[in-house]
């Protein structure tokens, strides 16, 4: 299969399983970088063999060992283009990747909010850690969004989970931290409460950099990966507990599951050959120390 050719298929692919309508208005998704055809006039170095990589960011390590692995479409969550760019250079670590891809005849494509909106994609993944088994609804914290040509709801912005019976805070970050496979999480006790061992009902989730999206939402718990410091301030001084686990930790666990759908979705569109892979390389750009 050519690199032209699984870029159409992955694009056609990520669709399905998450539309690019779904996606915030501020956001920017889609094919962010398409290889160029085949031809003289195209003296690229061309991947030989049909691959896909799915990382969350596009770091230079990223970059490389999409190389080492002959990979053809990258899938970038984050949009590696995001603002308007007035140039591309060298000079900058991240543009270079992307000119690093185009040489290769690497395509770049970025699904980013739309699958967190979209039923069973990122949101609904934290939601189930929550829940970790336990009795409970999972509903949109924001309206939903409908399918324009059958009406029907095909997601929504972050997600409000309603345990049916209450849990310890204490519990509740367990459970997190279980669910994104982290020792460490930081946590704001909402300043009318008394301890951790307070119980908790109502969780809202929001993937990534969730502030705008939860302030002013009633649930007990604010649940995502980063808020800034006047955010946090405003959660706990209403009384809200905020747990808060890094920005890609809220993230990264669901690649996997991505991969599996794209690889579903491929073979379904007969191109069962493609191998879709989960980046190694990729990894959240702070450590505790």
């Amino acid at each position: 299969m050519s690199g032209s050719t699984l870029a159409k298929a992955v694009c056609s692919a990520m669709q399905r399983i998450a539309p690019l309508r779904l996606a915030e208005k501020w956001d920017n998704v889609g094919l962010l970088l398409e290889m160029l055809m085949s031809g003289p006039e195209s003296p690229v170095i061309r991947p030989s063999r049909g691959k896909v990589l799915l990382t969350i960011d596009l770091t230079p390590s990223v970059f490389e060992e999409s190389t080492l692995n002959d990979v053809s479409v990258i899938v970038a969550y984050h949009p590696p283009i995001f603002k308007p760019l007035q140039s591309f250079t060298l000079s900058n670590p991240l543009q270079s990747s992307l000119l690093k891809c185009a040489a290769r005849g690497i395509s770049v494509y970025s699904p980013h909010t739309s699958v967190d909106s979209v039923w069973g994609g990122v949101n609904d993944w934290l939601a189930q850690g929550v829940l970790s088994g336990q009795r409970g609804t999972v509903s949109p914290l924001v309206g939903e969004k409908l399918s324009p040509t059958s009406g029907e709801s095909e997601g929504a912005e972050g997600r409000l989970v309603t345990l049916e019976d209450a849990v310890s805070l204490n519990d509740l970050q367990g459970r997190i931290k279980t669910h994104l496979n982290l020792q460490h999480i930081q946590v704001g006790m909402g300043l009318a409460s008394a301890g951790a061992s307070n119980s908790v009902r109502t969780i809202a989730i929001c993937a990534g950099s969730g502030g705008s999206m939860l302030l002013g939402k009633d649930a007990d718990v604010y649940f995502t990966g980063e808020m800034s410091h006047h955010e946090v301030l405003a959660a706990v001084a209403a009384g809200k507990h905020v747990i808060l686990c890094g920005h890609t930790n809220t993230e990264r666990g669901y690649l996997p599951v991505l991969a599996a759908k794209l690889r579903a979705e491929l073979a379904g569109d007969g191109h069962g050959e493609a191998e879709v892979l989960v980046s190694q390389a990729d990894k959240h750009p702070l450590d505790i120390v």
